[in-house]
């Protein structure tokens, strides 16, 4: 069904005390591209470059930074406020309601960065208690089918591929690479520039700059990953090594930890030192350097 401008204002004015009204700029030529079947509440704050596709709904509590895009059929929702750049491709849903029991609707949000890029049928849930986040970074990618639970914390730079699961609470740092399918418990951490490969289950803390396998175990650095983020040949010996002291050695990890912190003094060693004394799940262990080993 086609309406006229005119019939158009009138649905507006009439829909008015509705919890979702149709805003609507006719054609895709006008300054602010929004498609006619686009469903916008009036209080939502759209910067005057957002463009919204066909049949996508946004309520009242969401705000969009300049050139973000919303495509087809994307659903926001709650208190969601996205900054600059962001792109919302077919199907996704940012900001519904937690799947949690404790939550009774109270009213929590989402917070997203910049340049972060959904694709089609990623879904990003709201916080569970009042007055908390969900809150993602900038500059990630969220491949199809992902899942990013309630309270989860996303850092920059993040890759999770698809059909990855983000359970609620869980942790990514900066530059970590989740692969397709994965799985993450909840409240588990995912260290800087640590990679699951395809599959991997973790429910125990992933040390930064290492890769995980199968389940709750590591095989060795993210080397790749390290090159790629611009780890220079010294400073990725001396990880192997401090890997090695932590995973290998046959101590135990509060006595090695200690031992370490003797031994290695980069800002990259420490980083790790102070993840493992801070895991209150424990940290995967090494899965005895068999095939397919990265040290």
């Amino acid at each position: 069904m086609r309406f006229s401008a005119l019939a158009l204002d009138e649905i507006f004015e009439k829909s008015s005390k509705n919890c979702l009204l149709p805003r609507v700029q006719v054609g895709w030529g006008c300054k602010q591209m929004i498609h006619p079947t686009a469903i916008i509440h009036p209080k939502a704050r759209l910067h005057s470059t957002v463009e919204v596709g066909p049949y996508a709904v946004i309520d009242g509590e969401v705000e969009l930074g300049a050139q973000c895009r919303v495509g087809p059929h994307v659903y926001l929702t709650g208190q969601t406020v996205a900054g600059i750049g962001n792109q919302f491709h077919a199907g996704s849903v940012v900001g519904d309601a937690p799947q949690d029991f404790k939550y009774s609707g109270e009213p929590t949000g989402v917070r997203i960065g910049d340049g972060n890029l959904f694709r089609e049928h990623v879904t990003v849930h709201r916080a569970a208690s009042a007055g908390q986040l969900t809150e993602i970074g900038s500059h990630n990618l969220f491949m199809a089918h992902a899942h990013v639970g309630h309270n989860a914390v996303v850092g920059d730079h993040v890759i999770m591929a698809n059909g990855a699961l983000l359970a609620g609470h869980a942790v990514v740092q900066d530059r970590a690479f989740i692969s397709g399918n994965c799985l993450v418990h909840q409240f588990t951490k995912v260290g800087r520039l640590a990679m699951m490969r395809g599959g991997s289950a973790i429910s125990k803390d992933l040390p930064p700059f290492c890769t995980a396998v199968g389940e709750n175990a590591i095989c060795g650095l993210n080397t790749v990953g390290l090159r790629r983020a611009g780890f220079n040949a010294e400073q990725r010996l001396e990880l192997k090594r401090l890997y090695h002291h932590l995973f290998r050695a046959g101590i135990n990890m509060r006595s090695a930890v200690e031992q370490a912190r003797g031994l290695f003094e980069s800002p990259a060693s420490l980083q790790v030192l102070e993840f493992i004394q801070g895991a209150r799940r424990g940290v995967c262990p090494d899965r005895g350097g068999g095939l397919g080993s990265e040290d």
